[in-house]
C-alpha cells in the first residue's frame, strides 16, 4: 500500500498539499520536566507542543498521556464497492473510464471528513462511510450528466471538493442503502476569466485558496477568504457550507463574496446571481449557498475580489477580564470600527495559547508583573492602503484603550500569522496521545454572547466531567459583526477509550441544546452536516424546513443528491 493514503486518512493532506507544521519550540526557562509529560511514545506531540503546555493539559484534564496511534491503513476495514457493473459502465461512457475509480486507495481517501467522529472511525480502522466509486468530471456538462444518471440508477451522488468537513458533511446516509460515488471535483480547478475592472473572478470548483490566491496576485488582486482549513478545502466546498474566513470581520464571509454560481442538479442546470445586483424577485442565490450538496453540485462560481492590500498590520492586546473585551468589541462594532481580523481569547485560550507559543515567558511574566495574570489576548488586524489602515488603528486602539486594554504589540500578531493554519496537525497530534480534541461554533446577539458562553461551557464541563477527569474548554470570539459575534469553542478532554464516540456524542448533544437555548445560532460556518442536522428545524422552523424539502424535490426527486445531510428525515 502506498504511502499517500495514510496522510490523506488521518491528515489534512491531499497530494501535491503543502502541510503546515507547527515548529513551536520549548522554552528552556521553563524548568525542568517532571518526567510525567516526557511522552517518549511519541516525540510527535514533544515537537508540536511545548513542555509547559503538556504540563498544564495532565494537570488541568487528569489526562495519562499515552500513544493512541491510528491503525495502518491496511488494517482499515473496508467492504467491496456496492456500485453494479452496469452502472460503473454507464459512468466510464460519461467521463472515459480513467474518471472512475474503485479501486481500495481511491476510496479511502475520499473517506469521510474531518469532524472528531469522523476521525476517530478511521482511526478505528472503520471505513463504512467511504464511496463505492469516485468519478472526477471535467466540466458543468459533466457533472449534470453524472447527475442525471445517479438519478436514472438509484447511485448516491456526494460533491467532494477537499474533504475539509467538520460536520459529517461527506457521510452520503441513505435510508434505502443505495450505492454511493463520490463526485470529486479536482479536475474543475481552473480561473475561467478575470474581471479586473468589475472586481470579479470566475473559477471552478475544485480550486483551493492557494492556487486562487497565487492566479489572482497576477492581476494585484485578492479574494482574501482564509479558514483554518484554507491550504486543502475548495471554493466550491466554502460556497456549499457558507464558510467564513479569518478575515471575514473585514471582508465579509464567503456568501459575501458570491456574485454568481452554476448549480447543476439531476433535473437541469441553474445559473445564479446577476452582479452588481438584481431586484428580480427573491435572490435565488441563496437556496445553492449552504445547500451541503443536497440540490446539487456547485460547478463554477463567480466571486467578488478586490485590490491585494498594500499594508497589513497584526498586534496584540490583552484585558484584564473577558467581559471587558466583549464590551470594547461590542463598541468598536457599534462605531463600525472592527479590525478586519478580531480574536479574542477568553482566560483559558489565552493561558493555552501564551503556553503553546514559543518565548512568551517574558510576556507572561510582564502580564502578572501588571496585576493581569493571563487575562484574555486579543488579536487584531488591518489590510488595506497605508493611510486607512493607520487612521483605523489609531481610531480602534483609542477604543481599545478606553476599554482597559494594554497593547503588547506586533510580535503576537506575527506570532497568530505563523500558526493561523496549524491547528489541525496539532489536534491530529493530540488524538494520538490519547485526547478528544474537537471544536464547536455558534454566534449570537451581543446582548446574548455572554449567557451563550456560559451555558456551553457549563453543558461541555458537566457532561465530560469524570472522577478525576475534567474537560478543558478554550473559548474565543472569531468573527465580529455590527450586531453581535461568533463564538468558537475547543474542548479537551482525556478521551474515553471504551466508548470515544459515545463521549463525545453525549457532549455535543449537551452543548447543542444550550447553545440553542440560550439564543445561539446551530451554526455560524461549520454548516450542518450530520452532526447538526436533527436540530435544523430549532433554527428555521418546520415550515422552513418543508419548503427546503420542496426545493430538493424539484430539483431531486429521486433524492440522489447527498442524502443524510442538512435537511431532517
Amino acid at each position: 500500500m502506498p504511502d499517500e493514503p495514510q496522510l490523506t486518512v488521518q491528515g489534512w493532506a491531499p497530494s501535491g498539499a503543502r502541510v503546515a507544521t507547527l515548529r513551536a519550540r520549548e522554552d528552556a526557562a521553563d524548568g525542568s520536566d517532571d518526567g510525567v509529560l516526557e511522552l517518549t511514545a511519541d516525540p510527535d506531540l514533544r515537537a508540536a507542543l511545548p513542555k509547559a503546555a503538556r504540563r498544564h493539559l495532565a494537570r488541568q484534564l487528569g489526562w495519562t498521556p499515552r500513544p493512541t496511534p491510528p491503525v495502518p491503513v491496511r488494517d482499515i476495514r473496508l467492504g467491496p464497492s456496492l456500485l453494479p457493473a452496469p452502472a460503473r459502465a454507464a459512468f466510464a461512457a460519461l467521463l472515459g473510464k480513467e474518471h472512475v475509480a474503485d479501486d481500495r486507495a481511491t476510496r479511502l481517501a475520499h473517506a469521510g471528513g474531518r469532524s472528531y467522529l469522523d476521525l476517530q472511525r478511521r482511526r478505528a480502522g472503520d471505513a463504512s462511510d467511504a464511496p463505492d466509486a469516485v468519478l472526477t468530471p471535467g466540466g458543468t456538462e459533466e457533472v449534470a450528466a453524472v447527475l442525471r444518471a445517479c438519478s436514472e440508477l438509484g447511485v448516491v451522488a456526494v460533491p467532494y471538493g477537499g474533504g475539509t468537513s467538520g460536520v459529517g458533511g461527506l457521510a452520503g446516509t441513505d435510508v434505502d442503502d443505495r450505492p454511493v460515488v463520490a463526485v470529486d471535483l479536482r479536475r474543475m480547478n481552473a480561473v475561467h476569466a478575470v474581471d479586473v475592472p468589475s472586481s470579479l473572478v470566475t473559477v471552478g470548483p475544485g480550486m483551493r485558496g492557494p492556487a486562487l490566491e497565487a492566479a489572482l496576485a497576477e492581476h494585484g488582486l485578492t479574494l482574501g477568504h482564509t479558514p483554518e482549513s484554507w491550504e486543502f478545502a475548495t471554493l466550491g466546498g466554502y460556497a456549499a457550507t457558507r464558510s467564513a474566513g479569518q478575515s471575514s470581520t473585514g471582508i465579509g464571509r464567503f456568501e459575501d463574496l458570491v456574485a454568481g454560481l452554476t448549480l447543476a442538479t439531476p433535473t437541469g442546470t441553474l445559473e445564479l446571481g446577476r452582479p452588481p445586483a438584481s431586484a428580480a424577485g427573491p435572490d435565488l442565490l441563496g437556496l445553492a449557498l449552504g445547500s451541503e450538496g443536497t440540490l446539487g453540485v456547485i460547478t463554477e462560481l463567480r466571486l467578488r475580489v478586490r485590490p491585494r492590500p498594500r499594508t497589513t498590520r497584526y498586534e496584540g492586546w490583552s484585558f484584564r477580564s473577558w467581559a471587558a473585551g466583549l464590551a470594547a468589541l461590542q463598541r468598536l462594532a457599534r462605531h463600525d470600527l472592527l479590525p478586519d481580523v478580531v480574536r479574542l481569547a477568553d482566560p483559558d485560550e489565552t493561558r493555552a495559547t501564551l503556553l503553546q507559543a514559543p518565548r512568551t515567558r517574558a510576556l507572561r511574566a510582564r502580564l502578572r508583573a501588571r496585576g493581569r495574570g493571563a487575562g484574555c489576548l486579543l488579536v487584531v488586524g488591518w489590510e488595506g492602503l497605508p493611510t486607512l489602515v493607520r487612521a483605523r488603528r489609531t481610531a480602534a486602539g483609542s477604543v481599545l484603550r478606553d476599554g482597559g486594554a494594554t497593547r503588547l504589540g506586533g510580535r503576537m500578531g506575527r506570532a497568530w500569522v505563523r500558526f493561523r493554519f496549524a491547528g489541525p496537525q496539532l489536534r491530529d497530534r493530540l488524538l494520538d496521545a490519547g485526547l478528544l480534541a474537537e471544536t464547536l461554533e455558534t454566534a449570537a446577539p451581543w446582548s446574548a454572547l455572554p449567557a451563550v458562553y456560559d451555558a456551553v461551557r457549563e453543558a461541555l464541563e458537566t457532561s465530560l466531567t469524570r472522577p478525576g477527569r475534567r474537560p478543558l474548554v478554550l473559548s474565543s470570539i472569531s468573527h465580529g459583526y455590527a450586531t453581535g459575534a461568533a463564538l468558537s469553542v475547543t474542548v479537551l478532554a482525556d478521551r474515553d477509550d471504551e466508548l470515544p464516540l459515545q463521549q463525545w456524542l453525549s457532549a455535543q448533544r449537551a452543548a447543542t441544546d444550550a447553545v440553542l437555548a440560550a439564543g445561539g445560532t446551530l451554526s455560524h460556518h461549520f454548516g450542518v452536516g450530520v452532526d447538526h442536522r436533527p436540530w435544523l428545524a430549532q433554527e428555521i422552523g418546520p415550515l422552513g424546513v418543508d419548503l427546503l424539502r420542496a426545493v430538493k424535490q424539484q430539483l431531486d426527486p429521486q433524492r440522489v443528491c447527498n442524502p443524510g445531510v442538512l435537511l431532517p428525515d
